[in-house]
This record gives structure tokens, sequence and C-alpha cells, in this order.
């Protein structure tokens, strides 16, 4: 990693992408603010469709690669094919256009993108008292969901909790009851909200709901958006950090060893 810190008064032009999931998401990032965006639901052409997309992207704002002032990329967890292609380009631009290069966790851009959706609705915000515990949710297939654990305050805070992982669902669900109960990780969430790929969670976030009494559970449901790959790059940026485009890889994440074990004796058990 180098550290080479951007001055805070000094503009900063950030091209971000990432294909962790079915979307293929871009944006450009000004300043802490999204100039520009799509997204193209394109799960078995990111790799054919990526560089059009960007240079649309660039084409459709009048900007030039001598504007870019660095590359951010979703690097995972996801699909490990669409982890790969954004990590590819990411190199490949850094190295070609002699950009820094900023990872960020996807799993982090997926809940910062959709707790901002939802605080720039109407009448967000009113009532809440207390921290939101957010969860974001990509299926890893076999009752595994690729997830972590953020925290936003109600002064605008937003904190890391729980680091990426793939994890089997019902016992995240179980750690995460726990967690709040025990007031664990600043105090006891005034909600937890779920986010992302939901749909195949929906049911045993509904089943689980016993063991959150007194703590609100939502599911909302939400597709990727580079713009806040962008934000989450550039407060790295900011704050000195860059990843070595030779050494940028992939985040595939993997079971902890004990859930590993588990799953594998559960699938015995089912032959």
């Amino acid at each position: 990693m180098n550290n080479q810190e951007h001055p805070a008064n000094e503009p900063l032009t950030v091209l971000a992408f990432d294909t962790s999931t079915s979307v293929l998401a871009a944006a450009i990032v000004r300043d802490g603010s999204i100039l520009d965006s799509s997204v193209s639901l394109t799960e078995r052409n990111h790799a054919v469709r990526i560089a059009t997309e960007i240079q649309s992207l660039l084409a459709r704002n009048g900007m030039s690669r001598e504007e870019i002032g660095a590359i951010a990329a979703g690097q995972g967890p996801g699909s490990y094919t669409g982890v790969r292609i954004a990590v590819t380009a990411a190199k490949t631009l850094a190295w070609t256009w002699n950009k820094p290069l900023v990872g960020v966790s996807s799993l982090e851009a997926l809940a910062l993108g959709a707790w901002m959706e939802l605080q720039a609705a109407p009448g967000a915000g009113s009532g809440n008292e207390g921290a939101v515990w957010i969860v974001p949710l990509m299926d890893g297939r076999r009752g595994q969901a690729y997830t972590a654990l953020f925290a936003a305050q109600p002064d605008g805070g937003w904190t890391r909790i729980e680091e990426d992982g793939i994890r089997l669902f019902g016992d995240w669900l179980k750690k995460l009851a726990l967690k709040a109960a025990e007031g664990d990780a600043g105090g006891k969430p005034a909600s937890i909200l779920f986010v992302g790929q939901t749909e195949p969670f929906a049911e045993a976030v509904a089943a689980g709901a016993d063991g959150l009494a007194g703590t609100r559970l939502d599911l909302y449901p939400y597709r990727m958006h580079a713009g806040a790959v962008g934000l989450l790059a550039e407060r790295r940026i900011r704050g000195g950090e860059r990843d070595d485009a030779f050494a940028f890889v992939p985040n595939y994440t993997q079971l902890a060893e004990a859930e590993a074990k588990l799953l594998a004796a559960r699938e015995e058990r089912g032959r």
C-alpha cells in the first residue's frame, strides 16, 4: 500500500466501478459528490461491457482520462468471475493511465449506497433515536451469505463492526441477536436493516425476529451503485491510502474453518 495523503483542499475526481453482482455499476465522483453514474444489468457480459460503459460515462460528461485523479474498484466479495473483472479493469487503467488505484469493499459500498438512498427519501431520519445496524447481503448459495455489519449513527457517523465474510446465514442471525442483546459494538441498535440481495433471506429474517425482540428489523432490496464505491475510495485517498496496482487482487473471502466443517457435515448427512 502506498501512503501519500491527498490534500483536503485539492480537487479530486474518481472513476469508480463494481462488478461483484449482476449489476455493472460505474460512476464519477468529485469532492464528495456523485457527478454521474450508470447501472447496467449485464451479468454475463461484464467483461464485454465494462470498457464501453466507462467510455460512455466519460464521454457523456465531456471528460478525458487526464481529468481523472484516481481509479476505484469494488474489490469483492461477491461473484468470483465478476469481482475479477473489476479488479482486472482497475489494474489495467491504473497502469495505462498512470493513476492511483484504490480498492474498497463491495459489501461496504452496498451498505453505504443503500443507506444514502434511504436517507435521501422524504421524511428520512424522523424519530431515529439510535444507531442503525446495516447488514449488506449477497447470496452465497446453500444457505450462505456474503455479508458484514456496519453502524450508521444519528450524527452521520459510519463505522464497521464486523469484517466481510461468507457466512451461514442462520448462524449469522444468531450472532447478530447476541451482539444486539449484549449491547455490543457501542450499544443496542435502534433497528437492523438488511440491504442488497434480500429475497433469498427474507424468510429466515422473519423467522429469526423472535431472537431480536425489541429491535426493529427491515429489509431493503438494493442494487449496487458505484457512487458509494467512489465516495469510500475518496475517503481512503484523502486519508493517504493507495493500493499497489501490481499486488491488487480480489477479496473473495471464505467460510471460517468451523463453519466450513459444519456445512460439510450437513451436506454429508443429506446424502
